[in-house]
């Protein structure tokens, strides 16, 4: 036989649950507004402004940023989830390895390197100097690599794996070490099954900055054949508002959807990671806690 509520927790419970209903319509709001927008007339949005249902239903705003290029949409998606992939990938790949290096306790100067990685989340070199490296030493310029081998590291998400790899019993790591394992072996078959709610957390982090990141092919790519969806649709936009802004408009005779091209672009970048974060949201509420408790 259950526990009987009393009368405060029964209003505690419908408190919450009104208050994370609210603060859901809240968050979901906007983003109903863009997409309504982005189907809505452009010269209605700029006289009566943005509304959740659309005045007058309107495609034109899709139709110009398809009319920008042949076959741009379709190269630049598939290019981005690439991108998101590969370097996904390679960033657990290496986060992992060096987060499992600095949580065992027989390896040497761990200390060291740890505060080493910390303290470049404190200090940078600059931009200047970070694109000289790039370009000049690593020859990062207008290869498919250099669109995430940047980002490979995540220090944060390092010290986050490092912490939850240091929360695996150490008893499990010694008996494995016992019948003659390797610490490769026992990486690959003990510590990144027992980690799977982390990988996947981490891995989501990673690629939301893929996707999301439009900043290395405005850096270090000027090969159109290497623009990422983000960075194509960012240099529409700034294209869209320079027609606005100048004589180009003019002489064209033509409008620009200037105001709905915004809400566009957004909707065509939010809708691929709308679709595949519902599969991994058992994975991101479990993480949310990792490495916070030892046991």
């Amino acid at each position: 036989m259950g526990i009987k509520s009393s009368a405060s927790d029964q209003w505690f419970k419908v408190l919450a649950y009104c208050s994370v209903g609210a603060a859901a319509i809240l968050c979901l709001l906007p983003l109903l507004i863009t997409l309504a927008v982005s189907f809505s007339n452009e010269s209605l949005v700029v006289r009566h402004g943005y509304k959740l249902i659309p005045e007058q239903f309107s495609t034109e705003t899709y139709d110009f940023i398809l009319r920008s290029g042949n076959n741009w949409l379709l190269r630049s998606y598939g290019l981005s989830a690439l991108v998101t992939l590969a370097g996904t990938a390679a960033s657990l790949a290496a986060t992992s390895l060096l987060a499992y290096g600095l949580a065992l306790k027989t390896v040497r100067y761990r200390q060291g390197i740890s505060f080493f990685c910390y303290f470049t989340m404190l200090f940078s070199g600059g931009l200047v100097p970070w694109y000289i490296v790039c370009v000049n030493f690593y020859h990062l310029s207008n290869a498919f690599i250099s669109l995430f081998l940047p980002y490979l590291v995540s220090v944060f998400l390092l010290l986050v794996l490092k912490s939850f790899f240091s929360s695996i019993p150490e008893s499990l790591i010694e008996s494995a070490r016992l019948d003659g394992a390797s610490d490769f072996t026992i990486y690959t078959r003990i510590v990144l099954p027992v980690s799977q709610t982390a990988m996947v957390t981490v891995g989501l982090f990673y690629g939301l900055q893929y996707w999301n990141d439009w900043f290395l092919p405005l850096m270090l790519v000027t090969d159109s054949n290497l623009y990422t969806i983000q960075y194509k649709l960012y240099t529409i936009l700034s294209n869209t508002q320079g027609l606005s802004a100048g004589m180009a408009q003019a002489a064209a005779g033509t409008k620009v959807p200037t105001e709905t091209v915004k809400m566009a672009t957004t909707v065509l970048t939010v809708v691929p990671i709308m679709c595949v974060y519902p599969f991994v949201q058992r994975y991101f509420v479990k993480g949310l806690t990792i490495g916070a408790v030892k046991g």
